[in-house]
């Protein structure tokens, strides 16, 4: 989707949630808390959000009925699907996180 693909790619690192989405705050905050400054797309507030929650949906795997994973939050790293809350926070405790986020040149350290 172009929309979505052009709001992606409008910083470093692009978080889409919902305004009610207690795992999309946690994401953002881990993220700030690394220094960080995501963009930040609460999908329940855009005209065209569900749109790009169900093009999310599919990319991520996530399945009618509760299956595979939530379609928010998603993260973008320089453009590119990197996942949700788990993958996010596995590749953190993994130490892989920082890195791909200086790769990106969302860091400086």
């Amino acid at each position: 989707m172009d929309r979505m693909a052009k709001l992606a790619s409008e910083r470093a690192v692009v978080v889409f949630t919902a305004s009610n989405c207690s795992m999309g705050d946690v994401v953002a905050s881990l993220l700030n808390s690394l220094g960080v400054n995501a963009a930040v797309h609460d999908l329940d507030r855009d005209p065209r959000g569900q749109e790009m929650e169900r093009e999310l949906a599919s990319r991520l795997g996530a399945g009618a009925g509760g299956r595979g994973s939530p379609a928010v939050p998603a993260v973008f790293v320089g453009g590119h699907l990197v996942g949700g809350t788990s993958r996010v926070m596995a590749l953190h405790l993994a130490g892989e996180l920082v890195p791909m986020l200086k790769s990106a040149g969302a860091l400086w350290l």
